[in-house]
């Protein structure tokens, strides 16, 4: 990866400090589309979708303080690009093997 250190997102204190803490996804963009590792941890997938909310309007949030964005704006262009890959008939979802010894496949 390329990002220097000043970019690199960190665990927060908070997250680090709760032995009951759960990561739940990791994502990238690399070679021009997202690229996800994802723990489906919940019992009821509406939490996930509870979650996504949280960070729409957080990420809204990162634009407008980093970015100069209208806020509001924001959120709703991230929720206009959530309506248009929700949309979209091409989406895939695509597999890579765990090459970790031993693990399962």
């Amino acid at each position: 990866m390329s990002e220097s250190d000043d970019y690199q997102l960190k665990t927060p204190d908070s997250v680090a400090a709760d032995a009951g803490a759960v990561e739940i996804l990791r994502m990238w963009w690399s070679q021009g589309e997202p690229v996800m590792s994802v723990k489906p941890a919940f019992n009821d997938p509406v939490q996930f979708g509870h979650m996504l909310a949280y960070a729409a309007k957080h990420m809204a949030h990162g634009y407008a303080v980093r970015h100069g964005h209208d806020e509001r704006q924001a959120y709703h262009r991230i929720l206009q690009g959530l309506s248009d890959v929700m949309k979209a008939d091409n989406v895939q979802t695509v597999t890579e093997p765990d090459t970790k010894p031993g693990s399962v496949q």
